[in-house]
């Protein structure tokens, strides 16, 4: 009999971190190799953890809704046939001791009345972002202060203090009672000191049902909120006539299902528009982090999609830019499907720049969508409706029948006036109306 150790898997790029929801298997069940052992979430995603070996679980480590960190052991499998054990690796093995020694530091210093920073004290200038650092790390204004600046004029900038944050010592010996609170962990983030639960509201009337927001509605929930009180949201509509494209879809709607195995849908179609938009305007392509806006090189078009529970989920079409019609179609499929059989892993919803959602699905015609935080604009896609329209040609004005439907562009005015929040839709609005019925796919 050989002990493995099963330890949370890398998630993407970004992911540092899972809470676990739901084991699966409980000590001394017998585990097949990949199988699912227990589920997992990250902020958006839930996925499930399978076992890379056959044998009996013989200890778990972790309870529900516990967050563990990737690279932790999380439990050990009792294996046949002398498998070896995995030996922790130096940086798992730095990262045990260190919450280890964050714990014990937590337990010596959770009596301690934290001294709340005063920086209107200091005579130097730190940005709102380092502040908030600054403050949900325990970092007093004397301990700020003497931190040297690599900004200009010798600003402390966030990687500054973040830098000083992962170098700082854990646990001071014979400091102050500040000191020790400062070099305190926060408990939330090691899992230790579970959050009071409020208490339920009561029916007045006792016919009124009362059902807890499951664990993705409030981290929706929270995002919403979070979204409105950072972003000045400002909209700008336009009108697009998608004559061209409703008849070519219905043209060759047929073959390419026959030739590429993928449905095509008008959802593809708009983010090419939106991509090729994006490249002749990079302003809306950007995010923003405290005082400084952050250019981003990459296009990677996030896409609301409605989960069969009602929630939402924005999985990434990466470098979007550069895919061609059937690429994009692929890629829209691909993600829609997996959003809706909840197989989305969590990579897929990280790293997007500009987000694009259809309310026209649900019969909207426009909308004032929320934006997607660090991003700066997202655009509504309403429903296309046949209405009676002038049509200018050399002979005259008539009225015709179009297939029409409006954009809604929400954007940060912190950081996108209207000129340019205008110009980009209205940009996306001429790449649909000069669409080519004679194309390709």
């Amino acid at each position: 009999m050989a002990k493995f150790e099963l330890r949370l898997p890398k998630m993407g790029e970004s992911v540092a971190e899972a809470t676990i929801t739901n084991w699966l298997k409980k000590v001394g069940d017998h585990v097949a190799a990949d199988e699912a052992v227990l589920e997992i979430a990250t902020d958006k995603v839930d996925s499930e953890v399978p076992s890379e070996v056959s044998g009996t679980l013989s200890e778990i480590l972790f309870k529900e809704n516990d967050v563990v960190q990737v690279g932790q052991i999380i439990a050990y499998i009792e294996t046949e046939g002398g498998v070896a054990v995995d030996a922790p690796s130096e940086e798992t093995t730095a990262a045990n001791i260190d919450i280890a020694a964050v714990e014990k530091t937590f337990e010596a210093a959770k009596d301690i009345i934290a001294v709340p920073q005063d920086f209107s004290a200091s005579e130097k200038f730190f940005s709102p972002l380092v502040k908030n650092i600054a403050k949900e790390e325990g970092i007093s204004v004397a301990e700020l202060e003497a931190i040297s600046g690599t900004g200009k004029d010798g600003r402390v900038t966030k990687n500054d203090i973040l830098e000083y944050v992962t170098n700082r010592p854990l646990a001071p010996k014979g400091g102050t009672p500040q000191a020790a609170q400062q070099t305190v962990a926060k408990p939330e983030t090691l899992n230790l000191k579970p959050e009071t639960p409020k208490a339920a509201p009561v029916s007045v009337n006792g016919q009124d049902e009362i059902v807890e927001m499951d664990r993705m509605r409030k981290l929706i929930s929270g995002y919403m909120v979070q979204s409105i009180q950072t972003s000045a949201h400002v909209q700008s509509f336009i009108e697009v006539d998608v004559t061209n494209i409703v008849k070519w879809r219905d043209k060759v709607k047929t073959a390419f299902e026959k030739r590429e195995g993928e449905k095509l849908t008008y959802t593809p179609i708009f983010m090419e528009a939106v991509a090729k938009a994006l490249k002749d305007y990079p302003g809306l392509n950007i995010s923003v982090e405290g005082d400084y806006i952050i250019k981003k090189k990459n296009i990677n078009l996030g896409m609301a999609a409605a989960l069969p529970n009602g929630n939402l989920i924005v999985p990434v079409i990466k470098n979007a830019d550069q895919l061609n019609l059937v690429g994009m179609a692929k890629a829209v499929n691909d993600l829609g499907n997996r959003a809706k059989a909840g197989k989305l892993k969590p990579d897929d919803t990280q790293g997007g720049t500009y987000t694009v959602t259809n309310v026209g699905t649900f019969g909207s015609v426009f909308g004032t969508p929320i934006i997607n935080q660090p991003q700066v604009g997202i655009l509504a896609l309403g429903a296309i409706r046949k209405v009676p329209a002038v049509i200018e040609t050399p002979e005259g004005d008539f009225i015709g029948i179009r297939q029409k439907m409006f954009l809604s562009h929400s954007y940060d005015h912190r950081v996108v006036d209207g000129a340019l929040g205008g110009s980009f839709v209205k940009r996306v609005a001429e790449y649909l109306e000069a669409f080519d019925v004679n194309r390709d796919y």
